[in-house]
């Protein structure tokens, strides 16, 4: 977590990242929305490879940070520094709620095509490169055998691997999704979280996933983002998921307990937030 800066500052522009294996750096940011303080100095930065979980209860801010990220929200204070290509950033992004109805005319492989030309839709017009891009895509994240499916007709899990499709078919350095576990099943959420780990190493792409629940990322995180009450610490697993660390961060006891390969987090009676299996 950053230090107190002067409030005073000027906030400097959104930038690149100083380091070119860097995807993502924030340093000293502060968010204020609605005369509320929704995240308080927050330093951090992730490499391009890396799987961080972004972890927290609802309200700590994690959405808010993602959107930071995104340039949809402004910061108070501090510098955010994102990679830039020749058309702006390279992001890509999974949103946390997804509507997509049985019977919207859109097979999975249109969706994913949507990352490439978002203005159109249908067969028919586009060339060998794109939909061999699209088809290259499909096959990467296990979505080809259903390719010609309409996306509303997919499992929730299908459709998560349909989504990731489409926002790494544009090739980003750095890959946001937000709660994408929060509506699939034990098996499903297991699977994504395989595939994003592989999708991390194999294509060097850093990621950030946000999540209330740790525990299907332990596997695979290499680092941690936990936020709480709009404060941040991050670091590897076993550094941040302390009772000495959580207890700094929450600004009171806070019991760190590892059972049967899962964690739970017990805040006092007086906590902002209940307890937590996480």
């Amino acid at each position: 977590m950053g230090s107190d800066a002067d409030a005073s500052r000027p906030s400097p522009p959104i930038g690149a990242p100083s380091a070119t294996n860097t995807v993502l750096e924030l340093d000293d940011v502060s968010v204020s929305l609605g005369g509320r303080t929704v995240l308080e100095d927050v330093s951090f930065s992730l490499e391009a490879g890396e799987f961080c979980g972004l972890i927290g209860s609802n309200g700590a801010g994690k959405t808010t940070l993602l959107r930071l990220v995104l340039g949809l929200v402004t910061p108070a204070r501090g510098t955010v520094r994102t990679p830039l290509g020749g058309r702006g950033p390279k992001i890509g992004y999974v949103p946390q709620k997804i509507s997509l109805e049985p019977d919207m005319p859109l097979r999975a492989r249109d969706l994913v095509a949507l990352g490439l030309d978002g203005h159109r839709l249908g067969p028919g017009r586009r060339g060998p490169a794109q939909r061999a891009a699209v088809d290259e895509m499909l096959e990467a994240v296990g979505a080809a055998r259903f390719a010609e499916a309409r996306v509303g007709n997919l499992s929730g899990g299908e459709q998560q691997r349909v989504m990731i499709a489409h926002a790494l078919i544009s090739r980003p350095r750095l890959l946001l999704l937000d709660e994408p576990l929060a509506n699939l099943d034990i098996r499903a959420g297991q699977e994504v979280v395989r595939l994003l780990a592989h999708i991390a190493a194999e294509q060097h792409i850093g990621i950030l996933l946000s999540a209330h629940d740790m525990n299907p990322l332990l596997p695979v995180m290499d680092r941690i983002l936990y936020l709480a009450a709009g404060r941040a610490v991050s670091g590897s697993t076993d550094e941040v998921v302390s009772t000495e660390t959580l207890s700094r961060l929450y600004g009171q006891r806070v019991e760190v307990i590892r059972t049967h390969g899962r964690v739970i987090v017990v805040a006092g009676t007086d906590a902002a937030d209940p307890t937590h299996d996480f």
